[in-house]
């Protein structure tokens, strides 16, 4: 059989020529060589190197702007709202039923007590009264001849027991008569001023019908609700400060001290009375009051220096006499429009209100004086930085720095750049 040309086809190799591992042999070499250069540094190390590890780092400290305060006494108050309440209100009902026969005085009347509002048609009652009298007079002769009879001996004790009882029943009887007549008016039961009046001349009251409101506001009463942990400063006897919503200002003594919350709340009642001579204030208003607990040592601060902790602590950041940040925890004491009182701080104490949120507690910084007559030292300029002016607020307070520069004031906008070189 004959091979084609395809059937000679015969694979070259050039293991057995000159120099065909040569590559295998330099690649390994320069990866030795490589290796040995990198260790080198570890088994031979530079002199550059050893200087630089000796050199210590310095850091320059943080500048804050510190104020000294000092503690003052302040007035703790207790602030509630509440609403003024007469001292007594009373609905006025009628003691007996009848028609109304004569009103004689008008809704809004100052009352004194006892006086009479209205009377009912006694007519009737009277009839009664009269009849409930003659019985009586009938069971009087009665008696009277039943004690002779028996003084002669004609009549028994029992005629005579029998005529006491006639006489007592009859007694009774105009009792209850002229009782009838006396509840046909109608009299206020206390003094105070007559705020509805909803009777009118001929019509028919029932007997415990509604006829009227009597309020009595001298004094008025403030009722308020105490929190739970204001409960201890709060005692029988304090003197209070109440603002009424319509401007009005009076003083009052706390009067009734709840000694059981309420159940939805859980804050207790307490009751103020404040004199209202006349009562010329009227009830229902709403009131603050302002109750004084006592005194306590605190600081005078602007909210804006508060700081959280690293676990979310309010407090105030200070600096020591040997220029290190302090953190401490503060309670507020009394808020007032201008700023608030805080306890917790020294008696004095240097308080960081610029850069505190740039320190730490513990850390070292430069304070420097609050106000701008006595700014902090300018830094050391950064090589290539423009040089910079610091720029402070109405108190001296500092509020940026800009770059300084030589440019005119009247130098207008899009000037060309090389006038400003």
């Amino acid at each position: 059989m004959t091979k084609t040309p395809q059937d000679a086809r015969q694979t070259l190799s050039f293991d057995s020529d000159r120099g065909s591992n040569r590559s295998r042999w330099v690649a390994g070499g320069l990866a030795v060589a490589i290796i040995g250069w990198m260790g080198s540094g570890y088994v031979f190390p530079t002199e550059n190197a050893s200087q630089t590890a000796k050199t210590p780092v310095t850091t320059r400290a943080v500048s804050v702007a510190v104020r000294q305060s000092v503690a003052q006494s302040v007035e703790q108050v207790f602030v509630a709202e509440g609403q003024a309440l007469p001292d007594r209100d009373t609905v006025i009902r009628a003691e007996t039923s009848g028609q109304i026969g004569e009103l004689l005085v008008e809704m809004g009347a100052d009352l004194e007590a006892g006086q009479v509002i209205a009377r009912l048609n006694i007519a009737a009652r009277q009839a009664d009264l009269d009849r409930a009298m003659q019985e009586r007079d009938r069971a009087q002769r009665e008696f009277d001849n039943a004690t002779a009879l028996v003084e002669r001996g004609i009549a028994t004790l029992d005629r005579v027991a029998q005529a006491r009882a006639t006489l007592a029943a009859a007694q009774a009887g105009v009792t209850a008569a002229e009782e009838a007549v006396g509840n046909t008016e109608i009299r206020a039961p206390f003094a105070g001023r007559l705020e509805s009046l909803d009777i009118n001349v001929g019509e028919f009251v029932s007997l415990g019908g509604d006829v009227g409101r009597i309020v009595d506001n001298t004094p008025l009463n403030i009722r308020i609700q105490i929190p739970q942990q204001s409960l201890r400063d709060i005692k029988v006897g304090q003197m209070a400060e109440v603002a009424f919503i319509t401007g009005e200002t009076s003083k009052g003594e706390v009067r009734f001290v709840s000694t059981s919350a309420d159940a939805e709340t859980r804050t207790f009642m307490a009751r103020i009375e404040v004199p209202n001579a006349g009562g010329a204030i009227p009830a229902g208003l709403s009131a603050q009051l302002r109750i004084p607990t006592g005194e306590v040592t605190a600081h005078f601060v602007s909210p804006a220096i508060l700081s959280l902790d690293t676990d979310g602590t309010l407090g105030i950041k200070t600096v020591t006499a040997k220029n290190v940040v302090e953190f401490h925890k503060i309670s507020i004491v009394r808020a007032q429009t201008d700023g608030i009182w805080v306890s917790g701080l020294p008696d004095s104490a240097q308080i960081i209100s610029i850069g505190q949120g740039f320190v730490n507690d513990g850390e070292s910084v430069d304070p420097q004086p609050e106000r701008g007559e006595n700014l902090p030292a300018a830094q050391d300029p950064v090589p290539g930085a423009p040089a910079t002016k610091a720029q402070a607020d109405g108190n001296g307070q500092i509020i940026a720095t800009v770059p300084k520069t030589d440019v005119p004031a009247d130098m207008p906008l899009g000037a060309d750049k090389e006038k400003l070189q």
